[in-house]
């Protein structure tokens, strides 16, 4: 299912959702947190990146995966393999990282939503989840580069010397 489609590997073209989606999930809910009174306007868009980002992140983990093990089963070995297991771990990382973000995020659109149904919580509860939003969104914003930049260094390395 992760492997390929079109005759393109999965990994190849879900990486660029994830480059896209992860950061606008973190800039949103920065705009989010900072800009209150646009908060009516950004609360659904916020809430279906919160859904699409850690999406595009877990299927960038198991397309990797299978392009991993197509590449083993090829004969890949040594240095290219460590190249591709560090790869691989920070992708994993970012996923964990994402998905964090996400549940913080949704958190925070329930707990300053408003709605009649949310729950009544205290006032702390909205600034202690901004400042997790804000901590789990640096992290998901570094290894995005991180996972970028290894997965770029495999491929284009050598290219341009």
């Amino acid at each position: 299912m992760f492997e390929k489609v079109l005759g393109l590997p999965v990994h190849v073209l879900v990486v660029h959702a994830v480059v896209v989606f992860v950061p606008l999930l973190v800039l949103l809910a920065l705009a989010y947190i900072v800009l209150p009174r646009f908060r009516s306007r950004l609360d659904w868009a916020l809430a279906v990146l919160a859904v699409v980002a850690p999406i595009t992140a877990w299927v960038g983990v198991e397309s990797g995966e299978a392009l991993q093990a197509r590449q083993i089963a090829r004969g890949f070995s040594g240095e290219i393999l460590d190249k591709i297991n560090e790869h691989a771990a920070y992708g994993e990382v970012l996923f964990r990282f994402t998905l964090g973000l996400a549940l913080a995020v949704i958190l925070l659109l329930v707990a300053t939503s408003g709605h009649p149904r949310a729950p009544k919580l205290p006032g702390w509860v909205p600034p202690v989840l901004s400042v997790v939003v804000v901590g789990l969104g640096v992290a998901a914003l570094v290894y995005v580069w991180f996972t970028g930049h290894s997965g770029a260094e495999m491929v284009w390395g050598n290219t341009y010397e």
